[in-house]
């Protein structure tokens, strides 16, 4: 923080309802969702939870896609669903903002009025995606529906520019975000399926890509005051620069995807501060190979991180798409998701089964470590002042092993766990011989740690019921879990140790079970087309 900038103050700029609009003054908290509802006077999208959690504030962000052919590319643009009640205002710097207002332009430039109406009260008919809302009774209360139709549009605009149609299950998936609470999923679902039946209306990409790229997005200084301070909102475009800015605000609060820092500024009334948004630096986004291990950079989506190692590791299909919701993993990032150091965070238990290390960086000074050696204790971790989690590497070579992911919690969708656990096991060549283990969990303590006394019990042994019995004995040595609102201690150890149990069922050298026969979720179609594709 400090009381004056010695920058001049740039504005916020994005493009929405077919112009760019500059914002200057707002504090750089400010929600996204209050900026429509109140100043930009746009209530079509709602607010519910105003966590992230019930998709009524859903909205799509457009950006320049840098892939024709990556997830989400239409036409020229990444088009992807957020919450607007989490996002705060300055990170649409640079890009497209679309609203269910957006349909109606959509509408009347493409759409010819209703026959019969004066031209001076001309009805036009409705986008497909609500028309077929209407059409399956899709709404009763109507609250949640503007964020159903957000969520139904990016879904159709993505399989109109690929020509192709979701399924049922595809449509569940891509709605896992939104709830409802009087209509009920199924006329939704109906109306996902129903909606390419209608005469397409496409969005007109060429006037918002040609708008974006005028905007030459190169960075904001954005600053505003709070009370008798001036607040600063930094997005650096290069990592040199974030390495730089850190180091001169040390204190500053790092910003990814504000699926977490943004609860603290809408449930906890946290002030932040001076903030470094590290969502315009390119290279934190990167998720390649390099020589022996996957990279990812810590700014890489939630999404695109889970994309890539499931790619490669399938049998962590399962937890990609039950980790929150589509919303939430489009904004948020896995590097984020491992900082923040919550002992039920999902990504880390899957890490540290493929025994990732994770990248820190001062300045010009790079480090890794192994991810357990990361974190101290509940909440605290290695970080130096002014050192910033870089990115996350994953050897390929342990990706290998017989890999499984269990996330345990109430609902199956947009849940946070109970408990989840991350496991890797590999047999020595030509026998039942337990040559190295990896048992991670989420959940049992004050951090994500592994199971140093249960992996002790069975390396060196044969992968067998009476190892696997040992092992579920010494996880009592490994764990002391406590009981929350999400579940008891002794159902966390059970669970556990029934997890290890299940781990074996499915990768014994004799007569493994198949996922159809361990897992109640396998009749879902995509996890009958996971098991029909990679024969697990």
């Amino acid at each position: 923080m400090s009381t004056e900038s010695s920058n001049p103050i740039q504005p916020i700029r994005f493009f929405h309802r077919g112009k760019i609009v500059d914002v200057s003054g707002v504090h750089p908290t400010r929600s996204l969702l209050d900026w429509l509802r109140e100043d930009a006077r746009c209530t079509g999208t709602k607010e519910g939870c105003n966590e992230g959690d019930c998709g009524a504030c859903t909205v799509v962000i457009g950006e320049l896609a840098t892939d024709a052919h990556a997830p989400g590319a239409v036409d020229g643009l990444q088009l992807q669903t957020v919450n607007a009640c989490i996002q705060f205002l300055p990170t649409l710097h640079g890009k497209a903002l679309f609203t269910v207002e957006d349909l109606k332009g959509q509408c009347a430039s493409q759409c010819k009025p209703k026959a019969g109406a004066p031209a001076k009260h001309a009805v036009h008919p409705l986008h497909p995606v609500q028309q077929a809302m209407v059409d399956c009774h899709g709404s009763q209360c109507g609250f949640c529906t503007p964020g159903f139709v957000m969520s139904l549009w990016a879904t159709y605009e993505h399989h109109q520019a690929e020509g192709t149609q979701p399924t049922r299950q595809q449509l569940a998936d891509d709605l896992s975000g939104n709830l409802c609470r009087c209509t009920g999923y199924r006329p939704i679902l109906d109306a996902g399926q129903r909606m390419f039946d209608l005469p397409a209306v496409r969005l007109d990409t060429a006037p918002v890509v040609a708008a974006l790229t005028a905007l030459k997005n190169d960075g904001l200084d954005y600053a505003a005051p709070l009370g008798a301070r001036i607040d600063h909102f930094h997005a650096p475009k290069t990592i040199a620069q974030l390495a730089a800015l850190r180091v001169q605000k040390p204190r500053a609060q790092l910003l990814a995807g504000s699926t977490d820092v943004g609860l603290w500024v809408n449930k906890q009334f946290r002030d932040l501060g001076d903030i470094i948004y590290v969502g315009d630096v390119a290279e934190m986004k990167t998720v390649e190979e390099r020589a022996d291990e996957l990279y990812i950079g810590a700014g890489a989506s939630l999404e695109a991180a889970f994309g890539a190692l499931v790619e490669r590791v399938p049998s962590l299909a399962d937890v990609w798409l039950r980790f929150a919701s589509p919303p939430i993993r489009h904004a948020g990032t896995m590097g984020g998701n491992v900082a923040n150091g919550s002992p039920i965070g999902d990504s880390p238990p899957v890490l540290m089964s493929l025994d990732a290390q994770i990248e820190l960086r001062r300045g010009d000074v790079v480090r890794r470590m192994p991810l357990p050696d990361f974190y101290l204790d509940y909440m605290k971790n290695q970080l130096q002042p002014g050192e910033f989690v870089q990115g996350l590497a994953v050897p390929l070579s342990a990706m290998r092993r017989q890999v499984r992911a269990y996330k345990i919690s109430k609902r199956f969708d947009c849940d946070i766990s109970a408990l989840c656990a991350g496991f890797a096991i590999e047999l020595e060549a030509g026998s039942d011989t337990v040559k190295a283990v990896r048992l991670a969990f989420g959940g049992m303590a004050a951090t994500v740690k592994r199971a140093a006394n249960a992996e002790a019990a069975l390396v060196g042994k044969p992968w067998t019921q009476a190892s696997v019995a040992t092992a579920k004995l010494a996880l009592a040595q490994d764990f002391k879990p406590l009981s929350d609102m999400r579940a008891s201690a002794d159902y966390r150890l059970q669970v556990a140790q029934n997890l290890i149990q299940r781990l074996w069922l499915e990768t014994r050298t004799q007569d493994a079970l198949s996922i159809e026969e361990t897992s109640v979720w396998s009749v879902m179609p995509h996890v009958v087309a996971k098991v029909a594709a990679e024969g697990l």
